[in-house]
């Protein structure tokens, strides 16, 4: 299993129907396969995350936010590890909203 404990993701590409800003840093926490998340942004006044993390490192996500218009959104996202050569970790992640239009969309995030 990936501990994720400590480590910092931020964005090189999001969908355009997210609210996710390139200039985000993701902090994460992770105590045995559990894992958490506060983060704000360009377009997200405060937003928490939770994941259940497998034995292969991937992450099985619920994400919950209040973004610049005022609005709480909700959704889910499975996120799947890939090492980079230099060790750090890069997220591949597939996510759909559970709230508004139910739209589907894809981020990568990468450790600082």
């Amino acid at each position: 299993m990936i501990n994720y404990d400590g480590k910092t993701f931020i964005p090189l590409s999001n969908s355009e129907n997210g609210e996710v800003d390139l200039k985000m840093q993701f902090h994460y926490k992770q105590s045995g396969n559990l894992l958490t998340c506060d983060y704000v942004g360009a377009n997200i006044r405060l937003g928490h995350l939770i994941a259940l993390v497998d034995e292969n490192g991937c992450l099985d996500m619920r994400y919950h936010q209040i973004n610049d218009k005022g609005e709480i959104t909700t959704g889910i996202c499975k996120s799947t590890p890939e090492i980079l050569p230099n060790g750090k970790i890069r997220l591949h992640e597939k996510w759909q909203w559970t709230s508004g239009d139910l739209s589907e969309g894809d981020s990568l995030l990468e450790e600082l």
